[in-house]
């Protein structure tokens, strides 16, 4: 019989009762399990922070300017940095 590998893991949080409440609510209203809506409460973490590291990076790339480069010059410079990423290995 061959075994199955589960999909999922199981997490085990806790919430102050009122937050608990609210959550079972809102689970409710959307018609959702409380594992989607968690779910999907962690997706949005994981997009906000990788919009404020984003954010981060525009905001140094504007203070260091563009170093004269330009578009055109994109293709060589990831050519450029693989290419040292392969001798420094």
């Amino acid at each position: 019989m061959p075994t199955r590998t589960r999909t999922t893991r199981t997490f085990t949080i806790s919430l102050p009762p009122q937050m608990a409440e609210q959550v079972e609510r809102v689970a409710a209203a959307e018609h959702r399990t409380t594992s989607e809506l968690f779910r999907e409460a962690f997706r949005q973490y994981r997009a906000q922070r990788a919009l404020a590291a984003l954010d981060e990076l525009v905001g140094d790339a504007e203070k260091l300017g563009n170093n004269g480069y330009g578009p055109e010059d994109v293709e060589q410079l990831v050519h450029d940095v693989r290419s040292s990423r392969l001798i420094a290995k």
